[in-house]
């Protein structure tokens, strides 16, 4: 039966709940239970209280757990969960003591910790014991009802059930058979798990799925000691090699490999803890992740850590390494011999792919120095080649032999310095860096004619942009019928000479027609494209051209003097010359003609913005289409057109608007220059003042007085006229202008009282001057405007809208 001496155990959960995680760890220390790989078992034991559960397995395992004192009254002596190893009993056998169900101490509704332990004893072991007493069996009230359909309860949380072998131990065994008795448990058994709630899809599963039924008796100990230590004794024999085929556990699955048993127990009972349901394939993957990954983590830690890589990573920093593959592909496979060892009972998935991944994060590790390596042995054969490959050419050789030889003798030079750098691990490609390589000698060997041929193209096409741009854009601004023409003109005499030179450089160049060509016909698109970009360049400023165009003809006349409005010009000619010309502008640069074709583009728009203009005046009732309603010209490729007709139009209607005010102001200046010459009334409205006013003229004469007063009311009316420019307000209409004047007559009347009131305050002595001060001026909004009291000597022409008031003083007059 082994001796205690023998027996290692600890409180592996306390009765509050909590797990015992150093107690643990040094158990399995203590026992080297790490060391057993899968060959080792877990029982365990649960019960009523006070069902002599510690004195069996003291008996049946040589364990030392603590037991009831009979002397002392029944009560609780196991609290949580006591695990020990089993003393003699080969496999390793571990073996949990539960605490008993049914206590008073715990009470009545406190059954938590009752089915937390049930559960986890069906999750960690391989054979569960069910202490039992015999006259107990076929009682529908007995104490193991509770008990058994607290272990199936708990057993439908586990998601994947392991095969468990559930031993019924009848104690204190009666003169009935056991051929008798255990036909009426099964029975019971049954009557139980069919009672059970079951998930869907355990239904309708046997309870052979879930657990092997093994029912054993045993006399009792405190009436039969002897008889029930030769029944303990024969029992114990059972136990030995129990996970061997045909043995107690033999069947049993999801085996935990020792080495992970503490982490296993741990996660378990913390997920049984948060009353969780438990997946036992997950869990075993799980605590396999976890072992493998901490195995894999030790070797990553032991290379790391190794001298003869620290040495090797220090130095390939600067310089090259010899026999740099071998010496790591020696202290990898090292690591990773070490860790099969240790992983070997674990999941085989896991175990694979936590060594794919301790294999990658190796690799990982070394790869920034064998990039280094492979930089070196590259840069270092780039050198070499350029310093061979300029003394070959020093010597005279053709370029093109000394490239071709230099590049194929230092590329294979490459090859044989990679073969030694390679990890028989890594398998890693090195045909990029090669590549690189090559690419950086092939850029060598072809930097001069590169940049040769870079300057050359730069110089002949600043040549181009130089001839072009400045005189594409004088033609352009001077638009005429001629404008087009002389483009392509220039363009092909600038682009020939371009060519010419161009091709005459690159004959010394070792080069193929087909690219020879290929770059002067890329020189010539470039020359059209220079002409192109210029032409949408001024399409874009078609605008401001037309009106700067318009301004010139309509202001100045064919001298190139500026026009004075004074009556004589005939405005309307003017103005459609003028538009004409700006219409001219715009059919010339909507479209791009540097191939030799005809379009209508100007008649298309004449006959639509002026021609329909007058016919839709003069017969308002006929409907047309409009050419202008369309996004392309006829004739004109899409690629062409500069400016599309519904933008012609729409800038024609903008040209329109902005240059009225021009023509406007012209007339507006015409007639203020006419009533400024024909200020004086009608001869026979003399005649008649003279006649109806010759009796006021008298009365006037003979009092001086009146005509003080009408002198000062003269000036008053002369100051408002000129201060509110009433003509000007009248221009608008009769209306407008009485709504203009009650808003503005106030406040100028109160602005002359305070300018007279202002005047009066001067001291006298500044009358005493020799001569009076010139009259003062007020430039406002960029009109010319005189002083209320000068203006009285004076006839004004206002202009609205910023034009300027003529004053032509009395004596002028």
């Amino acid at each position: 039966m082994g001796n205690a001496d023998e027996c290692c155990s600890t409180h592996l959960i306390d009765g509050d709940g909590m797990f015992n995680v150093h107690g643990i760890e040094n158990f399995m220390k203590e026992v080297k239970l790490a060391e057993c790989g899968l060959s080792y078992a877990v029982v365990s034991i649960m019960g009523p209280q006070s069902s002599g559960k510690s004195t069996l397995l003291n008996h049946l395992f040589g364990t030392n757990f603590r037991e009831m004192d009979a002397f002392r009254g029944r009560s609780q002596t196991t609290k949580g969960i006591w695990l020990a190893r089993c003393a003699g009993i080969e496999p390793c056998t571990l073996v949990m003591d539960l605490e008993g169900t049914d206590g008073r101490e715990r009470g009545e509704d406190d059954t938590a910790f009752e089915k937390q332990s049930a559960l986890f004893a069906l999750a960690v072991s391989d054979i569960v014991l069910i202490n039992m007493w015999c006259h107990d069996i076929g009682r529908e009230q007995a104490a193991n009802k509770p008990l058994l359909k607290t272990v199936f309860q708990v057993m439908m949380r586990l998601f994947s059930p392991r095969k468990t072998t559930l031993m019924f131990v009848i104690r204190d065994k009666t003169r009935t058979p056991l051929e008798n008795l255990e036909p009426v448990l099964r029975e019971d058994i049954q009557k139980i798990w069919d009672s059970v709630p079951k998930p869907q899809a355990h239904k309708e599963t046997p309870l052979s799925e879930f657990f092997n039924v093994q029912v054993t008796a045993l006399s009792s100990y405190e009436e039969k000691e002897e008889l029930f230590k030769e029944q303990v004794a024969s029992l114990r024999q059972r136990f030995h090699q129990s996970i061997a085929p045909g043995g107690l556990a033999g069947d049993r699955r999801a085996v935990v490999p020792a080495s992970g048993f503490s982490f296993s127990a741990q996660q378990i009972w913390k997920v049984i803890k948060e009353n969780k349901d438990l997946d036992l394939p997950a869990h075993k993957v799980m605590v396999a992740t976890v072992r493998c990954e901490e195995i894999a983590n030790e070797k990553f830690a032991y290379f790391a850590s190794n001298e003869e890589w620290c040495q090797i990573e220090e130095d390939v920093q600067t310089v090259t390494v010899p026999g740099f593959g071998k010496k790591l592909s020696l202290i990898i496979g090292s690591c990773l011999s070490e860790y099969d060892a240790e992983a070997i009972y674990f999941d085989e998935g896991v175990r694979s792919a936590k060594r794919e991944q301790l294999e990658a994060k190796l690799l990982q590790l070394v790869q920034p120095a064998y990039q280094l390596m492979l930089g070196h042995i590259r840069s270092g054969t780039l050198d070499k080649f350029k310093e061979a490959f300029d003394k070959v050419l020093s010597g005279g050789e053709g370029f093109a032999v000394a490239a071709h030889g230099c590049t194929k003798a230092f590329m294979t030079q490459f090859d044989e310095e990679c073969a030694d750098a390679v990890i028989e691990q890594a398998n890693w490609d090195t045909s990029r860096v090669r590549d690189k390589l090559r690419r950086d000698i092939d850029a060598h060997v072809a930097a001069v004619r590169a940049t040769k041929l870079s300057e050359l193209t730069a110089l002949y096409e600043g040549k181009l942009n130089e001839g072009l741009s400045g005189p594409v854009e004088a033609l352009l601004d001077g638009a005429s019928n001629e404008t087009w023409p002389a483009i392509r003109v220039l363009l092909l005499r600038e682009t020939e000479s371009a060519i010419l030179g161009l091709s005459s450089a690159l004959s010394g160049f070792d080069m193929d027609e087909q690219t020879k060509d290929k770059m002067l016909a890329s020189l010539e698109n470039y020359a059209r494209g220079v002409v192109e970009a210029k032409a949408r360049e001024e399409a874009g400023r078609v605008l401001i051209r037309m009106k700067d165009r318009f301004a010139t003809l309509f202001s100045h006349d064919s001298d190139s003097m500026p026009r004075v409005w004074t009556g004589k010009e005939d405005i309307r000619a003017i103005t459609k010359t003028a538009r004409s010309s700006s219409l001219k502008l715009l059919s010339v640069m909507a479209a791009i003609r540097l191939d030799d074709y005809t379009d209508n583009i100007e008649n298309t728009l004449s006959a639509a913005l002026v021609d329909n203009v007058k016919s839709a005046v003069t017969n308002r009732s006929i409907t047309t289409v409009d050419p202008l309603a369309s996004s392309t010209w006829e004739e004109v490729p899409p690629s062409k057109t500069l400016i599309t007709p519904v933008q012609c139009k729409n800038l024609w209607r903008q040209f329109k608007m902005e240059t009225e005010y021009s023509v406007t102001q012209a007339i507006a200046a015409q007639e203020a220059n006419k009533r400024n010459n024909n200020w004086l009334p009608p001869p026979w409205a003399i005649v008649a003042m003279v006649v109806l006013g010759f009796n006021e003229f008298m009365t006037l004469l003979r009092n001086p007085l009146y005509l003080g007063v009408i002198f000062v009311a003269f000036l008053l009316s002369k100051a408002l006229w000129v201060q509110l420019d009433i003509a000007g307000e009248f221009r608008h209409g009769i209306v407008p202008g009485m709504l203009s004047l009650a808003t503005k007559l106030l406040p100028t009347v109160m602005n002359l009282l305070r300018k007279l009131a202002e005047e009066g305050a001067k001291p006298a002595a500044t009358d005493t001057r020799g001569n009076p001060p010139p009259e003062s001026k007020s430039f406002r909004n960029g009109v010319n405007t005189s002083s209320a009291v000068s203006s009285s000597a004076s006839s004004e022409i206002t202009l609205e809208n910023g034009t300027e008031e003529y004053s032509s003083s009395s004596k002028q007059d």
